[in-house]
């Protein structure tokens, strides 16, 4: 059903209206709201976290909060902004749109389930560059089985649907908040996501 659904979205807008009405997934009786994109659509680069925490489902925004604000930071420090013009924004989204109860970590069925939306998503969004931050959504959406430490910071391939885009893994901004001595290798991979999008522009 989730697959059939995502099939029928001819834009973003009805991406998002097709998942307001799913009920497909469990989660969605939980959350508070739908926490579907933020940024700018046919922005070069995509970030894709694993799921909505406490403040993003009271906001239905993705990487809001503590977490947002280490991310705007982090992007600004590339000469990105998330609500700039196209050209040096960003366009942001989560592999699971609804909070799990009690932040808990999503189980595979929910995952699964989700996933196409999440494709669909990409492939409308049609970013260059596609950042998976935390092993969650790297091994959801590259289908790495390694754990972060060993993923970030390495280039993949992903098939968007409509062509192949550069991918790349790194920390996600609530680890680096626990865990602030990962910020330099976060940066490390911050700043080959500059670098590919510089290429980008050149060509």
């Amino acid at each position: 059903a989730a697959r059939e659904a995502a099939r029928t979205a001819a834009t973003l807008d009805d991406l998002a209206a097709i998942l307001a009405r799913f009920e497909g997934c469990a989660l969605k009786a939980t959350a508070t709201k739908l926490c579907f994109a933020d940024g700018k659509p046919g922005a070069p680069v995509m970030f894709i976290g694993e799921a909505p925490g406490r403040d993003e489902d009271l906001e239905g925004l993705p990487f809001v909060g503590r977490s947002g604000k280490l991310l705007d930071r982090m992007l600004a420090a590339i000469g990105i902004d998330r609500h700039g013009p196209v050209e040096s924004s960003a366009y942001i989204a989560n592999t699971v749109p609804w909070r799990p109860p009690g932040n808990r970590t999503p189980t595979p069925l929910e995952t699964q389930i989700c996933l196409p939306f999440v494709q669909r998503q990409i492939e409308l969004a049609d970013p260059d560059v596609l950042v998976c931050m935390g092993a969650p959504a790297a091994q959801t959406l590259i289908g790495t089985r390694e754990g972060i430490m060993k993923t970030r910071g390495r280039w993949f391939t992903y098939h968007t649907g409509k062509r192949e885009i550069r991918a790349i893994a790194t920390f996600h901004p609530a680890y680096l908040l626990r865990q602030p001595l990962a910020k330099r290798l976060a940066w490390r991979d911050f700043l080959s996501v500059k670098a590919a999008l510089a290429e980008r522009a050149k060509a």
